[in-house]
């Protein structure tokens, strides 16, 4: 694994996470949207889908992906991929511009099954996952080092997600998520969209 440090020799001299690397999609995905706290039902769901069709692949890949995804499955609104029948998944899996696995494909429209009963139960899917967000920042659930893979937080979350009937969405998928919608902040120390992270954060309103 690369040195886990601010990198500062971009052209344009902003210092970054290391992990972004130098291709402009990731680079902006880093500086735009990774670890933004958001409340938008439907990009919750998208971000919570992406991150299972993500399992076992680089998450550039499916990056550039993304506008194919979101044209594949309806713009990820959960009330129209509820709707998704037989021949929706055939299409899907014969779709060249996205993941072609029929068991995350079906996963996906379970999930957005799923989703409405939590949004009927909740209210809004947002206010189901900001109930999530831990009081503090925590180690890894495997005792590794580093930004974790998974946390107690992020077991509990796929735990009770599972129960409720979701699928492809384990703790290591479920962290992954909490660190894309900003229920945790795991930008490093000293990249210039930290502080932009936290200060959004201290700004949102998370429920009422």
């Amino acid at each position: 694994m690369p040195s886990q440090r601010v990198r500062r020799d971009h052209p344009d001299r902003t210092p970054r996470c290391w992990w972004c690397g130098d291709d402009p999609d990731y680079v902006r995905y880093h500086d735009e949207e990774w670890g933004r706290p958001t409340t938008d039902d439907v990009r919750l769901f998208e971000k919570i889908c992406l991150e299972g069709f993500q399992s076992g692949l680089s998450w550039l890949t499916i990056l550039r992906k993304r506008e194919n995804f979101r044209a594949a499955f309806a713009g990820f609104e959960p009330a129209r991929v509820a709707r998704f029948g037989e021949r929706d998944v055939t299409r899907l899996v014969k779709d060249a511009g996205i993941v072609r696995h029929r068991g995350k494909i079906e996963a996906t429209i379970n999930n957005a099954q799923r989703a409405l009963e939590l949004i009927e139960e909740q209210g809004s899917l947002a206010a189901y996952v900001w109930g999530w967000e831990p009081k503090r920042r925590e180690p890894d659930a495997k005792g590794g080092e580093g930004i974790p893979a998974s946390t107690a937080t992020s077991t509990a979350l796929a735990k009770d997600l599972k129960r409720r009937g979701w699928r492809f969405f384990g703790p290591t998928t479920a962290y992954a998520f909490m660190q894309a919608m900003g229920l945790v902040n795991d930008h490093l120390r000293g990249c210039a969209a930290r502080k932009l992270c936290a200060a959004e954060r201290r700004g949102l309103v998370t429920s009422g």
